[in-house]
């Protein structure tokens, strides 16, 4: 279970890196998007290779971001009744879900996109529109986005029967952005301040007989 969990913290520091710089990407078409603006009001030229990129990062970064929204919980969930559920019951679904449903659902698509991606990129593909541009890097990003899917299904999986076998904390908790080194010092820190109030309260208690 140790290698697996170890396995499942690779997984996590990947999609983590992963979605806080695919946030660039966002930033990119934004630019794109303003600087065709620009040109189109200013020297009356545009071109559908401008739109296309903006569409090109924006699948770039949705997709890709898949599994770190997925890692922050973040998709959306009908809790009504999940809620109220037990949290071992919780943890159940959510091992039923990720097993059975989110990890086939990701090799659907692999192996349906997969295909079409390579059949693009070995005939070149072009996009339809007037100044349109290759279509395969945009396609490229479904099976990439939906492999580190997958792949945090799987970490989110080992992490939940880690919880139920007692070898891992909840899944469920707050998450935190502090690194783990982070955190430890911060619980020796605290034990440190609680030890010092104790002596300092036993100091005082003979002081005041």
């Amino acid at each position: 279970m140790q290698a697996l969990l170890a396995l499942s913290r690779a997984i996590d520091r990947l999609n983590a890196f992963i979605g806080k710089y695919s946030i660039w990407l966002i930033f990119a078409a934004t630019l794109v998007s303003a600087v065709n603006a620009i040109i189109r009001k200013v020297f009356d030229f545009s071109s559908n290779g401008f739109l296309e990129v903006q569409w090109y990062l924006f699948a770039w970064s949705f997709l890709i971001a898949a599994g770190f929204t997925l890692l922050h919980r973040e998709h959306v969930r009908i809790d009504v009744v999940n809620s109220r559920l037990s949290k071992k019951t919780q943890v159940w679904i959510d091992i039923i879900g990720f097993a059975f449903f989110l990890t086939p659902l990701c090799v659907t698509i692999l192996y349906l996109s997969w295909p079409v991606v390579m059949q693009m990129y070995t005939s070149g593909e072009m996009s339809g529109n007037p100044g349109g541009l290759i279509r395969w890097p945009v396609w490229a990003a479904i099976p990439v986005g939906i492999t580190l899917l997958m792949l945090q299904g799987i970490s989110e999986l080992i992490k939940r029967i880690a919880f139920l076998t007692g070898d891992g904390p909840d899944p469920m908790g707050k998450l935190s952005d502090k690194s783990a080194e982070q955190e430890l010092a911060e619980v020796l820190r605290a034990e440190a301040e609680r030890k010092e109030a104790e002596a300092a309260a036993a100091m005082a208690a003979p002081a005041k007989h």
